[in-house]
């Protein structure tokens, strides 16, 4: 395919190969380091001979190559906290209940979660010692009544802890998702504990969020409703902290979540929207310069001010190239713009190659820029309008593409209505977007009439109107659709391997696509085998007890929970499982799998059997028994205590437990017990 040939796109897929290989496997910085060296050492020589030479050699790109995938690897431990000098981490001993004094800055505000409220901290010191390094700090809503501030730094003595990995199998690893972003550990502390530090000291981040409240304490002058001014903050600013969970759900059913996440689509219509309005900056003297040099400030003060995520800073790369290119009147290729952006942002943020919006974004252009013209040169229209909606159906099409199989890897469902969400929005979307930094600006003059606020107001409620009725059309939506990686890849296989075929049919793009779909359905048939294994589970579930026994594609699951129907630990389980059948039972006193048997004592404490002996004992619902009795008369091989029990009974079965020398696995704490048979 003729866009591998492009040199940045080759070094953008080394550079990935590099983070990755940094990531994944434990290379030493010094190590990276030296290698990288030598590499640049070994490249530089090469250039010089083969400058002097007539017939060039492999060995100049061959060391480019290896150079590039070594920087890789060197940024990943380049911008690794933990190897920091002054880490927080060094400070103090996560195994000991010792209290210090940590002084942080609020860096970010998450979106707060039913118990606590939610922030990314700076850390700026352990006791008297400078230090550096991010932690996640959850408040207690009840405790907290203010919202806390970028910028706002406080003293606590606490102590820090580990974030807790998930504790039932293929639940969301939310620590190794904050590993991705340097966090490693956290705090829960009531707002009581903080004591606060003045400072005059501000951050480019905390002036943005100083801005952002401001417009939001503007717009609340013009009595807007809280889910319109909740859109207006994800639309415009790109905050999403305060959207409802409801309307965030209609937007992701509908297929149309990318509108409330200021990405390439907003960049872009803003960078249009400069391009218009500085346009008489042209015919002064440099005029163009200057207009370049204000177009590139506007558009990363915007990102700024719109939060900076990784797929604002992507769309704000990449259109600042295409800013550059449209000054010295240069038509770039669209690829070699979308490999400088990515390379670039990845050798200053290499682990936003995990970030799921960063890979949507890039799959979704890519797909667009490939396929979208095939789609587009299918049919012609001869009415201007008709031909403008083929043109948005094929992008919207186009993108879908793009983005379908890590889709449905990611979230496990489609939004059969994603055409009809798009070809309503995306034609008026300039417009809203437009209206909305219209909206704000006045409104921070001071000068915001009321009917345009009202008249604003009432497009963005039809709008969520729109996306309510396209979500609760549950027939087209499709849930709970098993995608493993192994299909992702062989999925985006078949799609180039297509697009190859429809623009050479030949007899090797033929024979590629043939050998594609073959790749495709080994895919799925080896994913259908490696999942028919069977498994018992005890699973960690808060206050119940939920036991689960798959075989093969059926899944029985016995619980004391009064609806399973919203329970998305079942769900996210039988999805990744391949589970067909379910079938739902109360809990029973005992359970034989694989010829070990399992004993259950409930509350009622009863558990005399002289006739079986368990290989293991499990307690529910915190029974009142004496463990050491229970062990002398049953001697189980082992204890197992689910997340329905009190935790001073915990605590003392443990100690017993140790005191037999007996194994004891509590849930809540070592994660869901499987047997696996």
């Amino acid at each position: 395919m003729k866009v591998f040939n492009f040199t940045i796109i080759k070094l953008a897929m080394c550079l990935i190969i590099g983070i990755l290989l940094g990531f994944y496997y434990t290379i030493s910085w010094k190590i990276s380091l030296c290698f990288s060296a030598i590499s640049l050492l070994l490249l530089f020589t090469s250039y010089i001979i083969a400058k002097r030479q007539f017939n060039k050699t492999i060995w100049f790109g061959f060391l480019a190559y290896i150079t590039t995938i070594s920087i890789g690897v060197l940024c990943v431990n380049f911008h690794n906290q933990q190897h920091f000098k002054n880490h927080y981490t060094k400070y103090i001993d996560l195994n000991s209940e010792s209290t210090k004094s940590v002084t942080f800055r609020i860096n970010e505000l998450l979106k707060p979660s039913i118990y606590n409220n939610k922030y990314i901290v700076d850390i700026l010191k352990i006791e008297d010692s400078n230090a550096s390094g991010k932690l996640l700090i959850n408040i207690p809503r009840d405790t907290n009544k203010t919202t806390f501030n970028v910028d706002d730094v406080f003293i606590a003595k606490t102590k820090i802890s580990l974030i807790n990995s998930s504790k039932n199998p293929d639940q969301f690893n939310y620590k190794a998702y904050l590993k991705k972003q340097y966090i490693y550990n956290q705090l829960y502390i009531s707002s009581s504990e903080l004591f606060i530090v003045k400072t005059k000291n501000r951050t480019l981040f905390g002036y943005a969020n100083w801005f952002r409240n401001r417009i939001n304490l503007e717009l609340k002058n013009y009595n807007f409703k809280p889910n319109v001014l909740a859109i207006i903050n994800a639309l415009v600013l790109g905050q999403r902290q305060n959207l409802s969970k409801e309307v965030q759900t209609n937007y992701t059913n509908a297929g149309a979540i990318h509108i409330l996440a200021v990405s390439g689509l907003h960049i872009g219509i803003v960078l249009l929207l400069l391009n218009f309005v500085l346009k008489p900056i042209e015919h002064i003297k440099k005029g163009k310069i200057i207009k370049l040099v204000l177009i590139l400030f506007l558009l990363w003060s915007y990102a700024v001010i719109a939060g900076a995520s990784a797929s604002i800073i992507r769309a704000t790369t990449m259109f600042s190239i295409v800013a550059i290119g449209m000054h010295v009147k240069r038509a770039s290729n669209i690829y070699n713009t979308l490999a400088i952006s990515i390379f670039f942002i990845l050798l200053f943020k290499p682990l936003f190659i995990f970030d799921v919006g960063f890979q949507l974004s890039y799959l979704a252009v890519f797909a667009i820029v490939a396929i979208q013209p095939l789609l587009y040169n299918l049919f012609s229209f001869r009415f201007w309008v008709v031909d403008k909606l083929w043109q948005i159906f094929t992008v919207t099409l186009a993108a879908q593409f793009g983005v379908i199989p890590i889709s449905l890897y990611y979230f496990h469902q489609f939004p059969g209505l994603f055409w009809l969400s798009n070809l309503v929005v995306i034609p008026f979307i300039g417009l809203i977007l437009a209206f909305g930094i219209l909206i704000i600006i006045l409104a921070l003059l001071k000068i915001l009439p009321q009917f345009l606020a009202d008249y604003f107001g009432f497009i963005i409620s039809l709008m969520n109107s729109f996306f309510e009725w396209i979500a609760n059309q549950n027939q087209f939506l499709i849930n709970n659709i098993s995608f493993d990686f192994v299909n992702v890849i062989a999925s985006y296989l078949l799609i180039i391997t297509l697009t190859i075929l429809y623009l050479k049919r030949n007899f090797k793009s033929l024979r590629n696509t043939l050998i594609a779909i073959l790749i495709t359905q080994a895919t799925f048939i080896y994913t259908n085998y490696s999942h028919s294994n069977n498994s018992f589970v005890i699973m960690n579930k808060s206050r119940h007890t939920l036991i689960t026994d798959k075989k093969n594609k059926s899944l029985k699951i016995y619980h004391n929970i009064d609806s399973l129907s919203n329970n998305k630990m079942i769900a996210n389980y039988k999805t990744s499982n391949h589970i067909k059948y379910t079938i739902e039972d109360s809990i029973k006193s005992l359970y034989v799998v694989n010829n070990k048997k399992i004993l259950v004592i409930d509350s009622l404490g009863i558990y005399n059997l002289k006739t079986i002996q368990p290989d293991y004992v499990l307690l529910i619902n915190s029974p009142r028994i004496n463990l050491k009795r229970v062990i002398d008369s049953l001697q189980p091989k082992q204890i197992i205590a689910d997340a329905s029990n009190y935790k001073t009974y915990v605590k003392r079965w443990d100690t017993t437990c140790t005191k037999q020398k007996i194994p004891f696995h509590y849930t809540s704490k070592k994660g869901a017990f499987i047997i696996s048979y």
